[in-house]
């Protein structure tokens, strides 16, 4: 079915309720950052109400005693779960409308009913191990998303590009034995929570569906980039996707407290252009991003508006100019590895 040029967004007041301790960079005022951008875009889109996702639909990812543990936490909550990652009593029922809205807002778009689509939820989710939550993150709603994708709709191949600063430790686990989902993270590292290494390339079956870029501190626009089209775009152009989601953080923008990258609103864009133009070549314009970190308002708001903005207009937003690749420069410096680890799995990184 060839989907409406249709945008649908997730957003819904409930999402402020998960709230933590005085001073937590994950506050609510981070999706009244967003809804600022959402504001003047506001007739452009379709609204798409939450819901919660069922036990069924967790447990395709998470373990069976996982939502119990979550569960406990919150019934005493004011409560942590590691030293980062906290709960207050109503925690579990917005991480399970986060996790049911992003299974709701892939599936209108697999099914033809939106081309595109932007989650504005919290908490985030790409830490969120198996049996563990950790790095702020309760449930892994990019993870649930793919797999309700694959059980519901017959979508059979995913690329996953998570460029959050903090590499998602979590959602590389649920997939990295799998070849019918790409994972590709491009992260501070080393950074928290420590994974993500060029040499973690997935094992058996998924041996070489794990791509790790890792970036030192101080990149900016021209690295991320380069990197884009350099590994991003020829590994999707091999892969070939049937849905594209994108771990959708916004915590390298230069203002973010949290990390030491430099992106600005023009990166975010121009990044967000290429992942359109990618999906749009690959899979029919079937594209989700679902939103993770990102602890700067001034980030959370540049960032929404140029993801925005990239997929809302009928037409395709202009690609940035090919960055150069000056030997020994900082890019070369963060490629090099990459292409050598997957030069089997993908010749063709590298090329411009």
């Amino acid at each position: 079915m060839a989907a409406s040029r249709v945008t649908a967004v997730v957003e819904d007041p409930r999402f402020l309720d998960h709230s933590g301790p005085s001073g937590h960079p994950e506050r609510p005022d981070r999706l009244i950052a967003v809804r600022d951008a959402l504001a003047p875009r506001r007739d452009r889109f379709e609204p798409l109400a939450p819901r919660p996702a069922t036990p069924d639909e967790i447990q395709r990812v998470h373990g069976p005693q996982h939502l119990d543990r979550i569960a406990r936490a919150c019934a005493n909550a004011p409560a942590q779960l590691d030293a980062d990652t906290y709960v207050c009593a109503e925690s579990l029922e917005i991480a399970l409308l986060a996790a049911g809205s992003s299974i709701d807002l892939v599936r209108k778009v697999a099914a033809g009913r939106a081309q595109s689509g932007l989650a504005s939820i919290r908490p985030p989710g790409h830490h969120a191990e198996a049996d563990r939550a950790m790095g702020f993150c309760l449930i892994n709603n990019i993870a649930v998303a793919a797999r309700a994708l694959q059980a519901e709709d017959g979508i059979e191949r995913i690329l996953i590009l998570d460029w959050d600063v903090h590499h998602g430790n979590g959602s590389q686990h649920s997939f990295e034995d799998d070849p019918s989902v790409l994972y590709v993270s491009t992260h501070q590292f080393p950074h928290y929570p420590g994974t993500g290494a060029a040499s973690e390339i997935g094992h058996g079956r998924g041996s070489g569906y794990t791509l790790n870029v890792p970036m030192p501190a101080g990149c900016g626009d021209a690295e991320y980039i380069g990197v884009f089209q350099r590994i991003l775009v020829p590994a999707a152009q091999r892969f070939r996707p049937d849905f594209m989601l994108v771990s959708c953080g916004f915590d390298a923008h230069a203002d973010d407290p949290l990390a030491d990258m430099q992106l600005t609103g023009d990166g975010f864009a121009a990044m967000s252009a290429i992942v359109r133009q990618l999906a749009e070549e690959l899979c029919g314009g079937r594209l989700a991003f679902l939103l993770e970190g990102g602890y700067a308002l001034s980030g959370m708001r540049e960032g929404t508006a140029a993801v925005l903005d990239a997929i809302l207009d009928p037409t395709p937003p202009d690609l940035p100019a090919a960055v150069a690749l000056t030997p020994g420069s900082r890019l070369d410096r963060i490629l090099a590895p990459v292409i050598q680890v997957h030069r089997a799995h993908f010749p063709d990184l590298g090329a411009s």
